[in-house]
């Protein structure tokens, strides 16, 4: 027999039950990039949803199907953003309702993105910008033709900040977050590559907002970049481990257990920022992927080149995790287009290392360090129809430690044969600190 309480007590439970199995959004993140506004409602499960608009005035309405708000979820989350007037939330009898309340008519595509550390269940939606209210990309400057070419071209760098918006990268001690500080390091990069004659750049990305891997590689493309530079900060399992490194692009083993580690965790990304499913279309795909290889192959040496370059200065201003290129499968290098590098400024997981990234001195170090690899490889090897290839003159190098002749030949594209004739060289014998020259390729 039930006393009068166990009942009051089983009643209660059998209310509860439904509120103990609803989804419950626990929180509500915004970010702006260029072409859309991304609103993301943090839950603890999987959402089934439905997405509308209205108009007069224009509204997004987004309806989370059973589901019920936190006790400290807040939708104060939308300052400064553009055209968002603000979020406003309600109960409804079949879950829970938030309207984006906005200033012109947005496009909104919705979609859910399962578990990945440190993130539980997300539902996106991402309203874009109707065309004419769109931020633009870039200023677009097209290329003159080869042949009415009067003046030569910039050699034109894309620099990649990598991580952004939903995706933090890597974290440091005290909160520092990967994202943040690559960003800073990519600006400053730009600003000096800007300062070298005959040179220019932009950034991929120039907000707190993510990019799928191939939307970046396909903005560099949309810029016709001479190369494609991304930057990152490194993490590991250990804190113990240090130093900057240099990778390119590898379709087969990573040359080291650190190099497979950091590709696999950087390809997640895409999960991570929040990109749907990526096809790629094509009648031919076996082709398609035949051209694609043999593109890329054109490009590897080009881009081990310029790793090299890099690294070397690199090595200038601070500790070198490993002293070659390291080449690893990144999906954010694959660009048939253009030579590509990604520069690891150093490990954010090491506390020492760390605290000097987030410093501004330390930051400048290294875009200058960065931007003198740059500079030294296209120097020596200019793009066809640039204002380095028009006026390229004879190279002073001094000789280092460990360079031997035909080194020096292959990273400044001449023959071994006419490095030594222009020096009047009767052999491969040359010593440090010695000063040669290098011939017009």
């Amino acid at each position: 027999m039930l006393r009068l309480g166990n009942i009051a007590g089983l009643c209660l439970l059998v209310m509860a039950a439904p509120m103990l199995h609803a989804n419950v959004i626990q929180g509500v993140r915004t970010h702006e990039a260029p072409d859309y506004i991304r609103v993301v409602l943090d839950t603890s499960k999987a959402s089934k949803y439905s997405i509308f608009e209205l108009q007069n005035p224009h509204r997004i309405v987004i309806d989370v199907k059973g589901a019920k708000p936190s006790s400290s979820l807040s939708l104060n989350s939308t300052k400064e953003l553009t055209h968002i007037k603000g979020l406003r939330g309600g109960r409804r009898e079949d879950g829970y309702r938030i309207v984006v309340d906005a200033e012109v008519g947005f496009k909104p595509k919705a979609f859910t993105l399962t578990p990945i550390a440190p993130y539980g269940h997300r539902l996106v939606t991402d309203l874009y910008f109707p065309k004419k209210t769109a931020k633009p990309r870039f200023e677009q400057r097209p290329r003159p033709a080869p042949t009415t070419v009067t003046k030569g071209r910039d050699v034109m760098i894309a620099v990649d900040a990598g991580h952004g918006g939903e995706d933090p990268g890597a974290l440091g001690p005290r909160k520092i977050q990967e994202k943040h500080v690559v960003l800073q390091i990519a600006q400053r990069t730009v600003n000096e590559i800007k300062k070298q004659k005959g040179f220019d750049a932009f950034l991929i990305r120039d907000g707190d907002y993510y990019l799928g891997h191939r939307k970046r590689t396909a903005l560099a493309r949309d810029k016709r970049a001479d190369l494609f530079v991304s930057i990152h900060a490194d993490a590991f399992k250990q804190a113990s481990v240090s130093g900057a490194s240099v990778y390119t692009l590898s379709d087969r083993g990573a040359t080291s257990e650190t190099a497979k580690w950091l590709a696999e965790r950087e390809n997640q990304s895409d999960m991570l920022g929040g990109v749907g499913n990526v096809s790629l279309d094509d009648k031919d795909p076996m082709l398609a992927q035949v051209l694609l290889d043999l593109s890329m192959n054109g490009n590897r040496s080009q881009s081990i080149q310029v790793g090299e370059a890099v690294l070397r200065n690199i090595g200038k201003v601070t500790k070198l995790h490993k002293k070659q290129v390291e080449q690893a499968a990144f999906l954010v290098l694959k660009s048939p287009d253009m030579p590509s590098i990604l520069v690891e400024t150093g490990f954010i997981s090491n506390p020492g290392e760390a605290k000097k990234l987030a410093q501004a001195s330390h930051q400048l170090k290294l875009s200058k360090a960065i931007t003198s690899g740059i500079t030294e490889f296209m120097r020596a090897n200019p793009p066809p129809a640039t204002w380095l290839a028009e006026r390229r003159e004879e190279i002073r190098y001094t000789i280092g430690r460990g360079d031997t002749i035909s080194e020096i030949a292959v990273r400044y594209g001449v023959s071994s044969s006419a490095l030594k004739k222009r020096n009047r060289l009767s052999s491969d014998r040359i010593r440090v600190g010695q000063t040669i020259y290098i011939p017009r390729g």
